[in-house]
């Protein structure tokens, strides 16, 4: 298989699938982006939009909520799931008192009189800010996959707005009425419209546009959607909301090529560890290391370009858990342990609507079976677990053993290795896969990335500490340096690379090759309220 040969998805095709992680790190039921992209586009038909717009909001409505993940280890901290968060927000005005009212009420719900009582104390004199403006995280995280994804210029326009309000009381900007593109002024409409009509019917949209038209949204198209919601929404729960957006998307397709969908698929990649600092660069890792030991298996080209791009996609699902789970530093609850265990499942399901995505999805889902079958989350065994799942698993594991983690700490290389031997010494994985593995892994020359964008060395390290999540505090710390200095690196740093919080700096990062993921240092454990 050649780079330049065909790769049998379209772009659409692609995006749409990414909808549908987007639906788990919302806390939305999946299609629930699908949807409201049909009515973005029927709503954009009767408000008499220009073909270029139109088509564009197809896209802009897949993509406006993509970058919800980057914000999540910030949400965390304060509220234990940020999935549930999120999903509770569309019920509230999210801005000014109601939006500080919500945030107050949902403050570390699970902790004691005490801590809520201190939680609240805390958010009070700088929570709130650093929540707003870590919310605003997910603008500047979207903007930069769409520019990966090499997506048209009014969507681009268009994207880093998903957070402005009609009134001037959004952000990260603070445009207000026709500052904002009209194509996003429509999404804006149809994402509450969607999920107001699952849940309250007609008659609860026509109440929320009434109340929110000159507010949140323009008030002509609140107008227009609220009147002719039956002809908009009359089919909603019953449309085939893919075959729809994926034929409506035909003006900005295009067939990706092999380089091209390789290129978005590590795009994915990052998207999904960009949720939890524990994860930074862990599916990058794994699925170098599992494409260089099936090329040392022999496996020929086309199943070495399936195992790397299945390693790409294998934490994809992994959007749909909380970050607060990732995060803990103890024994997870059954509850937490069970959602865990759905990640592989969410992976394939994401991918599974479109052929060659299914293939790399289903190779993904096998990433936590064992030989023995003691894996998830079928409980596959022997013949039934494809060479290239298996290489895969051992690439996984021996990946994971080596990159810190709340409850440990990473291993050295030998120990890792040796954990790696046991396991397929007791049957659980495969020895030929493990030994190609460890081949690849012993053969990898560790190099210092090339600094970019005017970094100095120094704020290199402190870029790739702050990206894991750790406070000005930690990382004055472990550098041997005042808070102060860190405070002005940070700043620096932000101003090089054109972004303003964590989650985008971590997008920056593992785009380009400034995260190691076996690096020392991520942030101390820390108790999740709430969680």
């Amino acid at each position: 298989m050649t780079e330049q040969a065909t790769s049998g998805v379209r772009l659409a095709e692609l995006v749409a699938s990414l909808s549908l992680a987007t639906d788990l790190g919302l806390g939305q039921p999946q299609g629930h982006i699908l949807r409201t992209t049909v009515i973005a586009t029927r709503l954009a038909a009767l408000a008499g939009l220009p073909e270029d717009e139109h088509a564009a909001a197809y896209y802009v409505a897949l993509l406006a909520w993509v970058g919800c993940v980057a914000d999540s280890h910030e949400l965390a901290r304060w509220f234990g799931d940020d999935t549930q968060i999120r999903a509770a927000s569309y019920q509230v005005n999210r801005a000014g008192l109601p939006m500080m009212r919500f945030l107050l009420a949902n403050l570390a719900t699970g902790g004691s009189a005490v801590q809520r009582i201190s939680t609240t104390g805390r958010f009070l004199t700088s929570g709130f800010r650093e929540v707003m403006k870590s919310m605003n995280a997910h603008c500047e995280t979207t903007g930069e996959i769409a520019d990966r994804l090499g997506l048209a210029a009014v969507v681009r326009r268009s994207l880093p707005q998903a957070l402005e309000r009609w009134d001037g009381q959004g952000g990260p900007a603070g445009l207000a009425g026709e500052q904002i593109e009209r194509v996003m002024r429509v999404v804006h409409v149809a994402q509450e419209t969607e999920v107001f009509s699952r849940i309250s019917g007609v008659a609860g949209v026509v109440s929320m546009l009434r109340e929110r038209e000159g507010r949140e949204f323009d008030p002509r198209l609140a107008e227009l959607c609220r009147t002719r919601a039956e002809e908009i929404l009359g089919d909603i729960d019953t449309v085939d909301a893919w075959g729809t957006v994926i034929q409506g998307c035909a003006p900005l397709d295009r067939q990706m090529d092999e380089a091209g969908l390789r290129a978005a698929l590590l795009t994915i990649a990052d998207y999904a560890d960009v949720k939890s600092p524990w994860f930074l660069g862990h599916s990058r890792a794994v699925a170098v290391l599992a494409a260089e030991a099936a090329r040392g298996m022999g496996l020929g080209s086309p199943a070495v370009d399936l195992v790397e791009r299945a390693g790409f996609v294998c934490r994809l699902g992994g959007i749909g858990v909380s970050a607060a789970t990732w995060a803990r530093p103890g024994p997870l609850s059954g509850i937490e342990r069970e959602r865990v265990r759905t990640v592989p499942y969410l992976t394939e399901r994401i991918l599974s609507h479109q052929p060659r995505l299914a293939e790399i999805g289903t190779i993904a889902s096998m990433v936590y079976e064992r030989i023995d079958g003691s894996g998830y989350p079928r409980g596959l065994s022997g013949s039934a677990i494809p060479h290239a799942a298996r290489v895969l698993a051992a690439a996984q594991v021996y990946q994971a053993l080596r990159e810190e983690r709340p409850h440990r700490g990473a291993l050295g290389p030998k120990e890792a290795g040796a954990l790696l031997l046991a396991e397929a010494g007791e049957g659980r994985l495969d020895a030929a896969s493990v030994n190609a593995v460890l081949a690849a892994a012993g053969h990898q020359a560790r190099r210092r990335p090339n600094l970019i964008a005017g970094l100095s060395p120094r704020e290199v390290e402190v870029l790739s500490l702050l990206v894991r999540g750790m406070s000005n505090r930690q990382i004055a710390a472990q550098l041997f340096v005042s808070v102060r200095t860190v405070g002005s690196h940070i700043e620096h740093i932000y101003t090089k690379i054109g972004v303003s919080s964590r989650g985008p700096a971590a997008m920056y990062a593992m785009r380009h090759g400034l995260v190691d993921s076996s690096i020392a240092g991520a942030p101390e454990p820390q108790k999740i309220s709430g969680g």
